[in-house]
C-alpha cells in the first residue's frame, strides 16, 4: 500500500512539474505558435503519443480517485474513536468526548471556562484544552489535577487502554467577581465614616 502511495505522489509531482514548465515556456514565449501547432498535430497523428496521452489520463483519474478515498477515509477515522466488542464494531464521535470534557467545568470550580479539542492519531488520544481560570487558582496544582481527572474520565467512559495525552493552555486568568464586588462596595462607602478622613496634611 505504501509503495502505491509513493508511486502516486511521484506521478502527481511529475505531472505538476510538467504543467509548471509548460506555463513557464508559454509565459516566456519560448515556443512559436507554429511549434505549438506542430506539437499538437504530432500528438494527434502519432499512434504512440496518443496511446501515452490516453494511458496518462486514465492513470491520473485512477490515482486521483484512490487518493480521494484515502484522504476522506483518514479524515473520517480521525473524527471518531473506533473499537471492537464481542458483538461488533463501535464508533464514538470526538465531539461527544469533547462534550464530556466540557462538563468538567462544573466539577472543578477554579475553571471558569474550558474549550477542548480531541484528536486521535498513532500516539493515542490527544486532548488540547484552552481554559480560563479564576484569579484564586493555583495553576500548577490545578492543571495537574485537571489532567488526571480528564484522563481518568476518558478511560473510564470509553473503556480503552490507549494512551491519553492532555495538553493545557491557560488563555486567561479571570478576575474574581466577588473580590471586585467587595472593592466596589468599599469604594462606595461614605468617606466620613472612615476615621480621620477629614484630616489632611497642612
Amino acid at each position: 500500500m505504501k509503495f502505491f502511495t509513493v508511486l502516486g505522489i511521484m506521478f502527481y509531482a511529475i505531472i505538476i512539474i510538467a504543467i509548471g514548465l509548460a506555463l513557464i515556456v508559454f509565459s516566456l514565449n519560448l515556443l512559436l505558435p507554429q511549434d505549438i501547432n506542430n506539437l499538437l498535430i504530432y500528438a494527434q497523428t502519432s499512434p504512440n503519443s496518443r496511446l501515452v496521452i490516453g494511458f496518462s489520463g486514465v492513470l491520473l483519474i485512477l490515482i486521483s480517485f484512490s487518493f480521494a478515498q484515502i484522504i476522506l477515509g483518514r479524515f473520517q477515522r480521525e473524527k471518531t474513536i473506533a473499537f471492537t466488542t464481542s458483538s461488533g464494531q463501535v464508533t464514538i464521535s470526538l465531539s461527544a468526548v469533547e462534550d464530556l470534557i466540557r462538563r468538567l467545568t462544573g466539577v472543578i470550580p477554579e475553571v471558569k471556562e474550558l474549550r477542548p479539542n480531541v484528536v486521535v492519531n498513532k500516539k493515542g488520544i490527544i486532548v488540547d484544552m484552552r481554559i480560563i481560570l479564576r484569579s484564586e487558582a493555583n495553576i500548577p496544582e490545578l492543571t495537574s489535577r485537571l489532567q488526571d481527572i480528564t484522563k481518568t474520565k476518558i478511560q473510564e467512559i470509553l473503556g480503552l487502554e490507549e494512551q491519553v495525552i492532555i495538553r493545557i493552555h491557560v488563555s486567561k486568568i479571570a478576575h474574581d467577581e466577588k473580590d471586585s464586588r467587595k472593592k466596589r462596595d468599599f469604594d462606595k462607602e461614605d468617606p466620613s465614616a472612615i476615621p480621620f478622613s477629614g484630616y489632611g496634611r497642612v
